[in-house]
């Protein structure tokens, strides 16, 4: 039998015990298990920051990995524990909204209510779910329970749609900035099937504003422009992002996560 693998997404940072807390509760429960990392600095509370983390790294692991994200403003509240499936892969998380980019990306999952407390710890605090609740039904999964066992198929979970741009007229799209990254790359909810007339043989002139700054150039990797100037890639996300050679867009556009993109066609 394969190892059971584990991915932790959370916005514990790595200043204090809670992720080795985590993964210790698993492994006394599954000491088999493989426990990977994808991220623990989603912004704090931040519920879209986490789900798009998740939903830009789960599809590259194994079939069934069990990923535990935990990016929980309302712990200790009556929010519900979730386990939710696709396809191919297992989620445990807080029913509020984090998993909402996965449920977009695939649209034949279920969710459940966790509502076996006999998989708990005991006592459950109000502060540290993550320990006494949700790392372990993770180790009880990662060490074989089937889904039923936990609790109930549910239909009014928590989503919210994925924030979409917006066609302003026939040739202005209005978009948001909505993740940037540790190296100052502004990642837009715009992706190249939003605005084709980019990606045309002959595109129009076009110029993209955001900040205190506009853009007008199109690269296809980092190196095609010297540092300080800022052009637009299409990321490894699959979105526009906001870039610089060897420095921040961030930071040169005075720009960060929220912020308003506009991109007008001649």
């Amino acid at each position: 039998m394969a190892r059971p693998i584990v991915s932790l997404t959370t916005d514990f940072g790595h200043n204090d015990h809670f992720v080795g807390v985590l993964k210790g509760v698993i492994l006394k429960l599954a000491p088999e298990a493989e426990i990977v990392d994808i991220s623990h600095e989603v912004r704090p509370y931040d519920i879209l920051d986490g789900a798009f983390t998740l939903a830009q790294a789960y599809r590259y692991f194994p079939n069934w990995t069990i990923h535990l994200v935990i990016v929980d403003p309302g712990v200790g509240t009556a929010r519900r524990p979730i386990l939710a499936n696709s396809d191919h892969h297992w989620f445990v998380a807080p029913d509020n909204g984090v998993l909402s980019f996965m449920y977009a990306q695939e649209p034949d999952h279920r969710v459940r209510h966790i509502t076996s407390e006999h998989y708990f710890l005991s006592p459950v605090s109000q502060t540290f779910q993550g320990r006494d609740i949700f790392a372990p039904v993770v180790g009880w999964m990662a060490r074989g329970v089937e889904a039923d066992k936990f609790g109930d198929v549910v239909t009014d979970y928590v989503r919210f749609a994925p924030p979409k741009p917006k066609a302003l007229n026939e040739t202005t799209l209005q978009g948001v900035i909505i993740k940037v990254d540790r190296f100052g790359n502004l990642i837009t909810n715009i992706t190249p099937e939003d605005v084709p007339r980019l990606f045309q043989e002959n595109p129009p002139a076009f110029k993209m504003t955001v900040g205190k700054g506009e853009v007008s150039k199109l690269n296809l990797n980092y190196a095609q422009s010297p540092a300080g100037e800022v052009f637009i890639i299409v990321g490894s996300s699959g979105y526009l992002e906001l870039s610089t050679n060897r420095g921040s867009a961030s930071r040169l556009l005075q720009a960060d996560r929220g912020a308003p993109v506009g991109i007008t066609f001649a």
